[in-house]
C-alpha cells in the first residue's frame, strides 16, 4: 500500500479564496546592518497593546485585561496585530515609542488569520512605519529577529532562526490550517501581534502563538498572507470568504482497501459544522474512528466525488474548485455513501464567525454580531 502521508490531503472546506502557501524560494539578499541598528532603525514603529473586556454576563471577575503588540504599518496611523489581542475589546490602548497612549479604533479584525487593524486618531506628523518584506523568500535557516513586549517588558529584542516554513499547528483552534513560520526567537504572552523581522529589518511575520510546553517554539503568521487581507479589514471590517462547512479530506480507495469497505476517490466528509450550508442539505459526517499508520480517519460519512461537475480525484483539482467559490455561488456535489450516489445543490452564504473561531475569553455577544457580517467593533 502506498504511503498514506503522501496521498492523503487534509483541507476545510469553509474558508477559501485566499492563497495560504508560502513556497520556498532564495532568501533576501544579506543586509549589513547590526542588530543593534536593526532595533534602534524598527523599534520605534513598535507599539504596546493593552485592552480590556468586559463580559455582562458574569457576575464576577467580568473585566480582562490583556496586553500584546503591534506595529505600524502607515504614517497615517494604521497598526497591524492579532486578532486575540483586540477582538471583542472594549477599550484598545497603544502606546507609543515616545511613551504617549492612544485609544484606538479597531478598523476590522479576522479571528480565522488571527489579523487585525488598528487606526490612531490625529497620528502625529513623522510617525514612524517599518517596511513589509516578503514571506515567500525566507529559508530555514535564516536569521530573524523579534521585537515585542513581553509579560509587559516594553520594546525587547530576541533573535534566532526560522527553523520551519508551512507549519500547520496540530489541533489548532483556529478554522483552517494556516501555513505558519516556525522560530526559535524566544516568543512570550506579550510578543502577539509583534514583528517578526529578517536581517534587512523587513516585517516578514507577525508573532501569533508558542508551544507553552516546549522551549523556543514560537509562530508568525506570514507577512504576504496579511498584505492580501489588510485592503478587506480596512473597508469591509473583516474578510469576506464563501461558507460549505465540511472538514476532511482527500482519499483513494485503494489507500483503505485494507478495510474492505467500499470507497471511492474523492473528498472524504468527516465533520459537519452544524447550522452550516452542508449540514442544511443533509451532508453526512462520519462517526467510526480508525487508525492507520498513524493517521487518524473518521469513517462513515459522505464522499464527495465531484464539485460543480469537477471530479476531485487530486489536491490540485481540488484547490482550484475550492479557491474558486465566492460568495453567492450555487455549489452542486456529487456525494456517494452506502453504495449509493446522489447530488446535493445550495447557495453559498458569507462564512459567520463560529464559536470555536475566537479566544475563551471573547465575550459570547459579539458573536451573534459578528454572524451579522457586521463590522467588529471596541466601545470606549
Amino acid at each position: 500500500m502506498k504511503s498514506l502521508g503522501r496521498l492523503l490531503f487534509s483541507i476545510l472546506l469553509c474558508i477559501v479564496g485566499i492563497g495560504l502557501g508560502i513556497p520556498e524560494s532564495k532568501a533576501n539578499p544579506n543586509c549589513t546592518d547590526s542588530t543593534s541598528e536593526l532595533f534602534n532603525r524598527v523599534s520605534p514603529s513598535v507599539v504596546f497593546i493593552s485592552a480590556v473586556s468586559i463580559d455582562p454576563f458574569k457576575v464576577v471577575n467580568r473585566v480582562k485585561s490583556v496586553i500584546g503588540s503591534g506595529f505600524i504599518i502607515s504614517k497615517d496611523g494604521l497598526i497591524l496585530t492579532n486578532s486575540h489581542v483586540v477582538f471583542g475589546r472594549h477599550v484598545i490602548i497603544v502606546t507609543l515609542d515616545d511613551g504617549n497612549k492612544v485609544v484606538a479604533k479597531l478598523l476590522g479584525a479576522d479571528p480565522i488569520l488571527d489579523l487585525a487593524v488598528l487606526q490612531i486618531p490625529s497620528p502625529p506628523e513623522g510617525l514612524p512605519d517599518v517596511t513589509l518584506g516578503d514571506s515567500n523568500a525566507i529559508q530555514i535557516g535564516e536569521e530573524v529577529l523579534a521585537i515585542g513586549n513581553p509579560l509587559g517588558l516594553e520594546q525587547t529584542l530576541t533573535r534566532g532562526i526560522v527553523s520551519g516554513i508551512n507549519r500547520i499547528l496540530p489541533e489548532s483552534p483556529l478554522s483552517t490550517t494556516l501555513p505558519l513560520i516556525q522560530t526559535d526567537a524566544a516568543i512570550n504572552p506579550g510578543n502577539s501581534g509583534g514583528p517578526l523581522l529578517n536581517r534587512c529589518g523587513e516585517v516578514i511575520g507577525i508573532n501569533t502563538s508558542v508551544f507553552m510546553d516546549a522551549q523556543n517554539i514560537g509562530f508568525a503568521v506570514p507577512i504576504n498572507i496579511a498584505k492580501q487581507v489588510i485592503p478587506q479589514l480596512m473597508q469591509q471590517g473583516r474578510v469576506i470568504r464563501p461558507w460549505v462547512g465540511i472538514h476532511g479530506r482527500l482519499i483513494k480507495k485503494d489507500d483503505l482497501a485494507i478495510l474492505n469497505v467500499p470507497l471511492v476517490d474523492g473528498f472524504l466528509v468527516e465533520t459537519v459544522e452544524p447550522g452550516s450550508p452542508a449540514a442544511r442539505v443533509g451532508v453526512h459526517g462520519g462517526d467510526l474512528p480508525i487508525t492507520i499508520i498513524g493517521t487518524e480517519f473518521l469513517l462513515g460519512g459522505d464522499v464527495i466525488t465531484e464539485i460543480n461537475g469537477q471530479s476531485l480525484d487530486n489536491s490540485e483539482k481540488l484547490m482550484k474548485v475550492v479557491r474558486s467559490l465566492k460568495v453567492g455561488d450555487k455549489v452542486n456535489l456529487t456525494l456517494y455513501r452506502g453504495m449509493k450516489s446522489r447530488t446535493v445543490e445550495f447557495d453559498l452564504p458569507e462564512r459567520p464567525i463560529l464559536t470555536g473561531d475566537l479566544p475563551p475569553d471573547t465575550p459570547r455577544e459579539l458573536l451573534p454580531e459578528m454572524k451579522r457580517g457586521s463590522k467588529p467593533s471596541n466601545k470606549p
